[in-house]
């Protein structure tokens, strides 16, 4: 059949697009009608050789020589491994070389590209069609199958729940036994009491009826009881019962509700495997130094208030002007910005998306710097935004105080939208004092740190806000009381808090027992602080104006 006809499309002149073409340029590859031959032919630039069409390709193109640019080469030197032409040959520079003639090279070479060819249609390129047509059965049972780990957490959720429901309703059960016992022996006291309080009082009627008469033989019959009664009742003790919660071990329960295996991703390539796993990152100890070390002392010229690293090189600074500054570690100013209401600020953190957030008290405003602008994110209504840190989830947490000053809180905040509040223990007393400042910190744990110091401790909750511990303090040689502002955590979930009378940081474990004071490096009234990825803390002294950067 006619390659002209046999395709889906007719073929046409690839010059003026006349249909079925009977002519064809071996060496420029493109379909001619008679009346475009002679056009093609009049480009002198190139080589052209027109055949009929049915003997398209026939024509062999050679090469042409890169010495004799205007010959081609019929001929391949194997051991120069070039195309030769016949003027290569006499100037001597292959002589002695094997020459091959060069359709017959291209002849064996076209049968390892046509062996190439039938590998590639009919085993390599099946496979891959095999390999996407399992991923895409993978990926369709792959939502059959979390949906089933999904179904089986929930399921073992719910028999929890029901365990504990039963384990609840049993205990409730025993407290309104012992209710009633209580209750019973409480009436059979009262009944035995009220008996001989009816015996008392006719007594009391008989005695007055006898001092009333001049019956002698009464008088003279009398009895006293007054012993009987002055003999009084056995009172009843009840040791009142009481439920002594156990601290919810969150690893045991971890172990009880069930484990789940990491997912795991292996990829293979001509024998080379890789291995890569999604479980938890968990950082290696670093025990304390024997001695802290001061590493950098950066001067500000300002009283400073809070520090925040923006990366491990670079941190923000406030004070008590309207401006917050970003320095490098040698104490170079990189940038200055100024509030936008020309407030000082009272806080400043850095998201985990790199943002400066900082917290305006007389606008009651927390604001955001992004894009060079700033952006108002909170605005509060009868309470006023102190103290602000980011999570690892971006999202903040801000310590704010009523107007009056009569209560404080900590609130969290995704974008402008309250997620959670904190302020009360399960007894609903409040966890936080009412005044003073509050510096606030997330845990690697996610427990939420709280430096108050009106209350002169440090307040810990959990995630869900329950209370934790309260530190207040270690004993201390200097006469001054705690005083907690500053307050980060470290990678080991340590907690840092800055004692500002005292010149010192106090080092505590996520359950809040000592581990050492930082009292070296000359710290002068340290106030803020916070901790780069390496665990390096950097601390703000307030009067003056300086961030020492300590190794702890």
């Amino acid at each position: 059949m006619d390659p002209r006809f046999s395709g889906q499309d007719v073929l046409c002149c690839d010059l003026c697009g006349t249909p079925v073409p009977p002519m064809y340029c071996d060496f420029c590859l493109v379909k001619l009608c008679k009346a475009c031959v002679g056009e093609h032919l009049s480009d002198l630039s190139k080589e052209h050789k027109v055949v009929p069409f049915k003997q398209k390709k026939t024509t062999p193109k050679y090469p042409k020589c890169q010495t004799h640019v205007e010959k081609s080469c019929e001929l391949h030197c194997k051991k120069c491994d070039v195309p030769v032409c016949l003027f290569c040959l006499s100037s001597n520079t292959h002589k002695g070389h094997n020459l091959l003639n060069l359709l017959e090279e291209n002849k064996s070479k076209q049968e390892i590209i046509e062996k190439d060819l039938h590998e590639l249609l009919n085993s390599v390129c099946p496979k891959y069609e095999e390999i996407l047509a399992e991923i895409q059965i993978e990926k369709a049972d792959l939502e059959k199958h979390y949906e089933k780990l999904t179904t089986a957490v929930t399921n073992q959720g719910e028999d929890m729940h029901k365990e504990i429901n039963i384990f609840v309703h049993k205990k409730k059960s025993e407290i309104c036994e012992m209710k009633s016992k209580h209750l019973t022996a409480l009436n059979e006291q009262e009944n035995d009491i009220r008996v001989i309080t009816a015996d008392l009082k006719q007594c009391i009627d008989d005695l007055k009826k006898i001092l009333d008469t001049n019956d002698v033989s009464l008088v003279s019959e009398y009895k006293s009881k007054n012993a009987l009664f002055r003999s009084l009742p056995p009172k009843v003790n009840v040791s009142l019962p009481t439920f002594s919660p156990h601290h919810i071990n969150t690893e045991q329960l971890h172990q009880i509700i069930g484990s789940l295996s990491e997912l795991s991703i292996t990829t293979e390539k001509y024998g080379y495997t890789r291995k890569s796993s999604e479980a938890e990152y968990c950082p290696p100890v670093k025990p304390l130094l024997d001695e802290p070390v001061l590493l950098t002392t950066i001067d500000t010229g300002y009283l400073l208030h809070s520090v925040s690293c923006l990366r491990d090189e670079e941190i923000w600074t406030c004070g008590d002007d309207n401006i917050m500054k970003l320095y490098n570690p040698k104490g170079k100013l990189l940038k200055s910005i100024k509030t936008k209401s020309g407030n000082a600020p009272r806080d400043i953190a850095v998201t985990m998306s790199g943002y400066l957030v900082y917290t305006d008290p007389e606008l009651r405003t927390v604001n955001i710097m992004k894009k060079k602008q700033v952006q108002k994110v909170i605005r509060l209504q009868g309470w006023i935004p102190l103290y602000v840190c980011s999570t690892s989830s971006d999202d903040l947490l801000v310590t704010m105080n009523r107007d009056d000053n009569q209560q404080s809180k900590v609130v969290r905040y995704l974008g402008c939208t309250e997620k959670q509040t904190i302020q009360f223990d399960s007894n609903g007393k409040p966890l936080y004092s009412s005044v003073y400042s509050k510096y606030i910190s997330e845990n690697r744990n996610l427990d939420i740190c709280v430096a108050d110091v009106g209350a002169y401790a440090v307040v810990v909750v959990n995630q869900v806000g329950k209370f934790l511990f309260r530190y207040t303090g270690h004993p201390f040689t200097s006469e001054e009381s705690f005083n907690p502002v500053g307050i980060t955590t470290d990678s080991q979930s340590q907690i840092l808090t800055a004692d500002c009378y005292n010149n010192c940081i106090h080092i505590l474990d996520q359950d809040g027992q000592f581990l050492r004071y930082i009292d070296n490096c000359d710290l002068q009234f340290p106030w803020g602080l916070c901790v780069d990825t390496r665990d390096n803390v950097f601390v703000a002294e307030y009067y003056n104006g300086k961030v020492k950067k300590i190794k702890y």
